[in-house]
Order: structure tokens, then sequence, then C-alpha cells
């Protein structure tokens, strides 16, 4: 099986390199691979791993067609399953790299390090007795992962606490939810983020806009920034959700007339009159970029934000084995103008530097309402709003600098903390809260607090200058009151923080009211 596995890899190879695909070329590009097979069991100067071969060959045959399709190893067809079905076998706890550490950003409540009492903010110094400086937070989750009733060993670090501690988790089921958040923002204002396309997303977003409009949500800010995508099915879905009856959602064009189809919006719906605007980012990508091409093209709602990826390449997966597959490219994608969004990628590192076109070069469509969309470029938002840190804030949130002094505030390990009673302590501060300021359910970044995590960069020995900090204190003092929510009432509290501050959420609440009139024949 290896060995035909090396020869189909092979023969494939060949075929990409000749102009024609029938018969006759199949057959001699065979004997082709036969011949090379041949000469490499018998003449390579070591011995041969069939399967290695193997998967080298597909690796090399796919690396000549375009970026989006690819082999997928056992891991990479599982990430991908888990991702579809939304949910993975694991410890169950959000994690990042900051500086060479691994640091909890939160347990998810009920998971098994959750019921283990890990905390944020502990550090993980070892998975299995191996160190994780030198590996990357990707890295750490994996390790983190297996099979479901199997067992992990972390060593934690906790700040108070005398010594690093071990901890042995058994893995479970944990779910891998694609729409985390959806909250109220003022004035009736739905805020809801997708993080992915997969079988359970239209579930999970009904389930919020549900939630929404009966809390009083009047328009929705649907937010796909950094999702790159995921299965077409999802995307058909949810677009059907804010578009009439009979509107072409999406439309694919292949070589092979099987792939050739449309997709249209089958059901009416209460959010077909809901003012929408939808966030993108250059992360958004494919899927994505599907439900926002249709939006736009139908002038449902506005786009704000910054140019999307540009990938409009549609990828079938072709099992070779119960645990690999090829995802190959089958057909590109047009939005309901009869626009491509995917980008040039004749030129792999302009393409991977999301480098595009200039717009006089690039195919022009109209809207339902006459508006001028370009292809060949990604989604162009009606909107755009850079949404870039000053490269100080960057630094500071890379390195978990706002993370950590939320925490140590929080435990009172700052001068400022001590000053205050948090929810989380004020059950049992008894005499010690008298004089101390109660901490209800707001929590305000003034000078004091600018001040006390001023004092935390020196004793961290960052270095900066009075003009850079003075320049970069509005962003400052967001990422200490999204980090500080965090820590006090959690991740969810994080997130509303954030958002309220955010210039890409500001302008799609300014421009709410112009979504609004897009619906008014």
């Amino acid at each position: 099986m290896k060995k035909r596995i090396v020869l189909v890899s092979l023969a494939a190879l060949f075929l990409l390199q000749t102009p024609s695909h029938d018969e006759d070329l199949w057959a001699a590009s065979l004997t082709k691979a036969r011949a090379i097979a041949a000469i490499l069991e018998e003449s390579y100067y070591k011995p041969l791993e069939e399967e290695d071969l193997a998967v080298a060959s597909i690796k090399g045959t796919l690396d000549t067609l375009d970026p989006h399709s690819y082999f997928l190893d056992p891991a990479s067809f599982s990430r991908m399953r888990e991702e579809y079905k939304g949910k993975y076998f694991g410890v169950g706890m959000q994690i990042q790299k900051q500086g060479d550490n691994i640091v909890v950003i939160a347990p998810i409540e009920g998971g098994p390090a959750w019921r283990l009492g890990i905390l944020p903010g502990d550090v993980i110094s070892h998975i299995n007795g191996e160190s994780t400086v030198p590996i990357s937070s990707y890295d750490a989750m994996q390790k983190l992962r297996g099979e479901k009733g199997t067992q992990v060993t972390i060593t934690v670090v906790r700040d108070g606490a005398d010594k690093p501690f071990e901890l042995t988790i058994i893995r479970e089921e944990i779910p891998l939810l694609s729409v985390p958040y959806a909250f109220l923002l003022d004035d009736g204002i739905g805020y809801i983020y997708i993080r992915n396309f997969g079988e359970e997303t239209p579930r999970e977003l009904e389930d919020g806009l549900v939630k929404l409009t009966a809390q009083g949500m009047k328009s929705l800010i649907l937010d796909l920034r950094l999702n790159t995508g995921g299965a077409l099915a999802p995307s058909v879905e949810i677009s059907d959700l804010f578009l009439p009856k009979g509107s072409l959602i999406v439309s694919m064009k292949g070589r092979n007339p099987a792939y050739n189809r449309e997709f249209p919006a089958f059901v009416d719906n209460q959010y077909e009159k809901l003012p929408l605007v939808i966030l993108i980012d250059q992360g958004t990508a494919s899927a994505s970029e599907i439900v926002s091409g249709a939006v736009m093209d139908h002038d449902r709602g506005l786009i704000v934000g910054e140019d999307s990826w540009g990938k409009g390449l549609v990828q079938t997966v072709f099992p070779l084995a119960p645990n690999m597959a090829v995802a190959l490219t089958v057909a590109k994608y047009l939005t309901p103008s009869g626009r491509s969004i995917q980008r040039d990628y004749s030129q792999i590192d302009d393409y991977m530097m999301s480098k595009r076109a200039p717009d006089d070069s690039r195919e022009v469509r109209y809207t339902d309402r006459g508006r001028k969309v370009l292809g060949q470029g990604g989604i162009t938002p009606d909107y755009a709003v850079n949404s870039l840190l000053k490269p100080f804030t960057g630094r500071l949130r890379l390195s978990g600098a706002f993370f950590s002094y939320a925490r140590r505030l929080v435990q009172h390990q700052t001068d400022l903390g001590r000053n205050f009673v948090f929810p989380q302590d004020a059950k049992d501060a008894g005499a010690a809260a008298v004089g101390k300021i109660q901490v209800g359910t707001v929590f305000v970044v003034n000078a004091d607090v600018v001040a006390d995590f001023r004092k935390f960069l020196g004793m961290r020995k960052v270095e900066y200058d009075e003009k850079t900090f003075r320049e970069a204190e509005p962003e400052i003092r967001w990422e200490l009151e999204r980090e500080i929510a965090g820590a006090i009432w959690g991740v969810d509290a994080g997130v509303r923080a954030a958002r309220k501050n955010d210039p890409i959420v500001k302008k799609a609440v300014e421009v709410m009211p112009e979504a609004a009139r897009l619906l008014e024949k």
C-alpha cells in the first residue's frame, strides 16, 4: 500500500507538468513513477522509509499548485476535525506565551483544570517533565491535548506559592465554541464574535441572537476579525439568517462541472431587517469573506475595519488513509456580484505578507444598489479603520505586562492594590477591609492606576521615555481596563471592556444608523 502511494504521488507530479490528462499520459506517468521508485529502492545509498517518501511526494506535488492545497498529516487532520466538530480532548484552559513563559489566561469553568484549581496567571513551566521555555503556546496546547481519559502532568509556578508544584490532569472532552461572546453594548446594539465556521456555528449564532433579542437588541455588530474561515456550509447558513429568501449567497466555479454550484438563501427569518455591521481585518478569510461579501454585495449591511485576507478558493478534503488526507482546491468562489476576492499568489512572499494589487488593476463589480466594489484583493471595507497599537503598547501586551499587573493588583501585590477590597475577597476581608475602597461593578483606570502601573514597569525594568509613554497612554489605559476587568470579573468582562474601547467597534456604532437606512426600500 505504501509503495502504491509513492507511485501515485510521483505520477501525479508528472501529470502536473504535462499539458494533457488523457489515459495515455496517465499510463506513461505511472511508468515513469515506477521507474523512479525502482531506482530509489535499488540504488539509494541508505534504506528509505516508504511512508516518508510518500508524504514528501504528496507535499511536493501540492506545493506546485496553490497556497491552499495541502497535505493533512495525522495531527493536522485531527485538528481540522476538532475545529469542525467544535470539541477536543484536553485539560480545558486558555494559555498564552508571555516572554519565556506559558501563562494560563483562564481555565474553562467546569473543566478538569478548573476543578483542580488552576488559576489565571499560573505559569506552566513543564509538561510531562519537559520545559515549556523553548516551545510556543501552540506547541504547548498540542502537548496538553490527547486521547480522552489519558493523563498529562504539568508543573505549575504560582505567585505566592513557596515552590512549584505538579498536577496530573485526566483529559476530557472540552467544548470549542465558535461563538464565544454575545452581549449587548449601549443603545440596544448587539455584539457577537464568531471565531471560526464549524458544524455547530449556525446553532451557536442563533442561540446568541435569541438571547440578545430577548434582552432588547435593536441592531447587530457581527465580528469576523481573525476568523480564518472553516467549512462552506455554515457560512451559507449564517448568511441565510440575514438575507431575503432567494438571494444568491455565493457561487462556485471549478474545472470539474461537479463543483459548479450556486447557493441561495432558502428561508425568510426575523433577522433580515436587523441593522447589521460586520467587522473584518487582515485575518478575516475564506468562509468569513463569503458572509462579508454576500452582505456587502446585496447592500444588506456595512463592512468596517481593514481589508480582509483575500482567499477565494474552495477546498475539498480527500482522505488517503484513516488518519491522513489531502485538502485540494477544486473551485474558486464568487460573491453575489460575480467578483472573485482571491488575491494573486504568483509571488508567494508577497501573498503571505498580505500585499495586494493596486485598485486600478482589480476587477470592478457593482452591488444591488449600484455601489462599486473591487475583486481580486479580499473584501475592502466601507469604512477603513486602522486598529494597530503603538509599538510600545504592543510590546507591553506581548510581554504580558498588562495581564501580570492586573493579577498583582487584584491579589493586593501592588501599592495601590492594597487599598482595595475586590468582589472575590470581600467575603473574608473582615476588619482588614475597614478604610479601604470597595470595588463594586465598575473599576475606573484613573491617574492613580497609571502611576501604580508605572511602578510595576520599573520593577520589571521596562525601559521607556516620557514622550513614548505619554503618546501611548490612552491605549495603555484601555489595555489596563480590559485586563483588570478580566482579573476581577472574568474573561467575558475583559472582552466587554476591550470592545468598549475598540476603535473598529466604535466606528461600527457610529455608522449603525447608516446601516439601518440600507434596509429602507
